[in-house]
Protein backbone atom coordinates (compact mmCIF):
# COMPACT_ATOMS: atom_id res chain seq x y z
CA UNK A 1 0.00 0.00 0.00
CA UNK A 2 1.75 2.96 -1.17
CA UNK A 3 2.27 5.81 1.89
CA UNK A 4 -0.04 9.23 1.86
CA UNK A 5 1.29 12.45 0.56
CA UNK A 6 2.63 14.37 3.51
CA UNK A 7 -0.17 16.84 3.19
CA UNK A 8 -2.83 13.91 4.39
CA UNK A 9 -0.95 12.22 6.47
CA UNK A 10 -1.36 12.45 10.46
CA UNK A 11 2.34 11.92 10.74
CA UNK A 12 3.02 16.31 11.17
CA UNK A 13 0.36 16.31 13.42
CA UNK A 14 1.69 13.47 15.44
CA UNK A 15 5.35 15.25 15.39
CA UNK A 16 3.80 18.60 15.99
CA UNK A 17 1.68 17.26 19.46
CA UNK A 18 4.71 15.55 20.50
CA UNK A 19 6.94 18.73 20.41
CA UNK A 20 3.92 20.66 21.73
CA UNK A 21 4.03 18.17 24.76
CA UNK A 22 7.41 17.70 25.47
CA UNK A 23 8.11 21.41 24.70
CA UNK A 24 5.31 22.89 27.17
CA UNK A 25 6.59 20.27 30.23
CA UNK A 26 10.20 20.68 29.88
CA UNK A 27 9.72 24.94 29.66
CA UNK A 28 7.59 24.71 32.31
CA UNK A 29 9.20 21.98 34.86
CA UNK A 30 12.48 23.30 34.21
CA UNK A 31 12.44 27.08 33.70
CA UNK A 32 9.21 28.79 34.09
CA UNK A 33 8.37 27.42 37.10
CA UNK A 34 11.89 27.71 38.63
CA UNK A 35 12.52 31.56 37.49
CA UNK A 36 9.09 32.33 38.72
CA UNK A 37 9.19 31.18 42.07
CA UNK A 38 12.72 32.85 42.05
CA UNK A 39 11.71 36.48 41.14
CA UNK A 40 8.05 36.49 42.23
CA UNK A 41 6.42 36.79 45.68
CA UNK A 42 4.95 34.07 46.76
CA UNK A 43 1.29 35.72 46.78
CA UNK A 44 2.38 36.39 43.11
CA UNK A 45 3.71 32.77 42.39
CA UNK A 46 1.06 31.11 43.61
CA UNK A 47 -1.58 33.17 41.52
CA UNK A 48 0.42 32.38 38.54
CA UNK A 49 0.50 28.46 39.18
CA UNK A 50 -3.04 28.26 39.57
CA UNK A 51 -4.08 29.81 36.33
CA UNK A 52 -1.14 28.13 34.80
CA UNK A 53 -1.56 24.72 36.22
CA UNK A 54 -5.33 23.66 34.80
CA UNK A 55 -4.31 24.18 30.79
CA UNK A 56 -0.44 22.87 31.75
CA UNK A 57 -2.15 19.56 33.02
CA UNK A 58 -4.92 19.88 30.18
CA UNK A 59 -2.21 19.24 27.91
CA UNK A 60 -0.19 16.61 29.42
CA UNK A 61 -3.72 14.86 29.88
CA UNK A 62 -5.00 15.39 25.85
CA UNK A 63 -1.85 15.52 24.42
CA UNK A 64 -1.32 11.46 25.03
CA UNK A 65 -4.39 11.12 23.26
CA UNK A 66 -3.94 13.11 20.21
CA UNK A 67 -0.78 11.07 19.90
CA UNK A 68 -2.43 7.69 20.08
CA UNK A 69 -4.58 8.72 17.48
CA UNK A 70 -2.40 10.06 14.96
CA UNK A 71 -0.18 7.08 15.48
CA UNK A 72 1.20 6.81 12.50
CA UNK A 73 1.77 3.44 12.37
CA UNK A 74 4.34 2.20 9.32
CA UNK A 75 4.09 0.34 6.03
CA UNK A 76 6.05 -2.76 5.41
CA UNK A 77 9.18 -2.82 3.58
CA UNK A 78 9.68 -5.54 1.22
CA UNK A 79 9.46 -7.74 3.89
CA UNK A 80 12.45 -6.61 5.65
CA UNK A 81 9.75 -4.24 8.25
CA UNK A 82 6.41 -5.46 9.81
CA UNK A 83 4.11 -2.92 8.60
CA UNK A 84 1.85 -1.59 11.40
CA UNK A 85 -1.51 -0.16 11.46
CA UNK A 86 -2.31 4.03 11.97
CA UNK A 87 -3.79 5.32 15.54
CA UNK A 88 -4.87 3.49 18.12
CA UNK A 89 -4.80 0.21 16.64
CA UNK A 90 -0.84 1.09 15.98
CA UNK A 91 -0.46 1.86 20.07
CA UNK A 92 -2.04 -1.33 20.86
CA UNK A 93 -0.35 -3.55 18.08
CA UNK A 94 1.88 -6.15 20.62
CA UNK A 95 5.31 -4.80 19.54
CA UNK A 96 4.59 -1.32 20.82
CA UNK A 97 3.63 -2.58 24.11
CA UNK A 98 6.58 -0.95 25.91
CA UNK A 99 7.91 1.38 24.12
CA UNK A 100 4.73 3.26 22.89
CA UNK A 101 1.49 1.73 24.73
CA UNK A 102 2.89 2.07 28.08
CA UNK A 103 4.71 5.89 27.64
CA UNK A 104 1.69 7.25 26.30
CA UNK A 105 -0.73 5.31 28.74
CA UNK A 106 1.69 6.33 31.81
CA UNK A 107 1.73 10.54 30.76
CA UNK A 108 -2.71 10.23 29.80
CA UNK A 109 -2.68 8.71 33.45
CA UNK A 110 -0.71 10.86 35.55
CA UNK A 111 -1.24 14.00 33.87
CA UNK A 112 -5.35 12.90 34.54
CA UNK A 113 -4.78 12.52 38.24
CA UNK A 114 -2.84 15.52 38.44
CA UNK A 115 -5.60 17.50 36.86
CA UNK A 116 -8.75 16.13 38.02
CA UNK A 117 -7.32 15.18 41.35
CA UNK A 118 -4.25 16.80 43.08
CA UNK A 119 -4.67 20.57 41.14
CA UNK A 120 -8.64 20.56 43.04
CA UNK A 121 -7.17 19.32 46.30
CA UNK A 122 -3.72 21.20 46.26
CA UNK A 123 -6.72 24.44 45.89
CA UNK A 124 -8.60 23.65 48.64
CA UNK A 125 -5.93 23.01 50.78
CA UNK A 126 -4.59 26.78 49.81
CA UNK A 127 -8.11 27.98 50.32
CA UNK A 128 -7.83 26.82 53.68
CA UNK A 129 -4.68 28.13 54.30
CA UNK A 130 -5.36 31.41 53.52
CA UNK A 131 -8.37 31.23 55.89
CA UNK A 132 -5.85 29.89 58.93
CA UNK A 133 -3.46 32.89 57.77
CA UNK A 134 -6.11 35.55 58.53
CA UNK A 135 -6.71 33.90 61.89
CA UNK A 136 -3.26 32.94 63.18
CA UNK A 137 -2.24 36.39 61.43
CA UNK A 138 0.48 35.36 59.96
CA UNK A 139 1.75 33.76 56.48
CA UNK A 140 1.69 29.98 56.15
CA UNK A 141 5.42 30.44 55.45
CA UNK A 142 6.54 32.96 58.24
CA UNK A 143 9.86 31.03 59.77
CA UNK A 144 8.08 32.04 63.57
CA UNK A 145 6.03 28.93 65.35
CA UNK A 146 2.89 27.98 62.96
CA UNK A 147 -0.47 27.07 64.90
CA UNK A 148 -1.31 23.24 65.14
CA UNK A 149 -4.21 23.80 62.72
CA UNK A 150 -1.44 25.56 60.35
CA UNK A 151 0.89 23.33 60.72
CA UNK A 152 -1.33 20.11 59.89
CA UNK A 153 -2.28 22.30 56.31
CA UNK A 154 1.12 23.09 55.91
CA UNK A 155 1.73 19.19 56.06
CA UNK A 156 -1.07 17.99 53.37
CA UNK A 157 -0.10 20.86 51.07
CA UNK A 158 3.28 19.55 51.34
CA UNK A 159 2.15 15.83 50.49
CA UNK A 160 -0.10 16.91 48.00
CA UNK A 161 2.70 19.28 46.29
CA UNK A 162 5.27 16.68 46.58
CA UNK A 163 3.01 13.66 44.56
CA UNK A 164 1.68 16.09 42.27
CA UNK A 165 5.54 16.96 41.41
CA UNK A 166 6.53 13.09 41.60
CA UNK A 167 3.43 12.21 38.65
CA UNK A 168 4.67 15.78 36.86
CA UNK A 169 8.35 14.07 36.57
CA UNK A 170 6.32 10.52 35.78
CA UNK A 171 4.65 11.80 32.74
CA UNK A 172 8.23 13.83 31.90
CA UNK A 173 10.28 10.51 31.73
CA UNK A 174 6.90 8.98 29.79
CA UNK A 175 7.28 11.46 27.10
CA UNK A 176 10.95 10.85 26.76
CA UNK A 177 10.39 7.75 26.35
CA UNK A 178 7.59 7.90 23.76
CA UNK A 179 10.47 10.34 22.03
CA UNK A 180 12.86 7.72 21.72
CA UNK A 181 10.91 5.53 20.05
CA UNK A 182 9.71 8.56 17.76
CA UNK A 183 13.29 9.20 17.08
CA UNK A 184 13.48 5.58 16.09
CA UNK A 185 11.83 5.15 13.22
CA UNK A 186 13.20 8.42 11.50
CA UNK A 187 15.17 7.00 8.81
Amino acid sequence: MPEQPLPFSLAPCHVLSYGALFGTQFFHTFINSILSFKVLERPQFAILQRAVFPAYFGIQTIAPVVLALTYPGRAGRFGRVQALPLGIRGVLHPTNRWMVLVPLTTAFVTGLVNWVYFLPETNKVTALRRQREVKDGKKSWDKTPQSKEMKALNKQFGKLHGYSSLFNLITFISTVVYGFHLSARIE
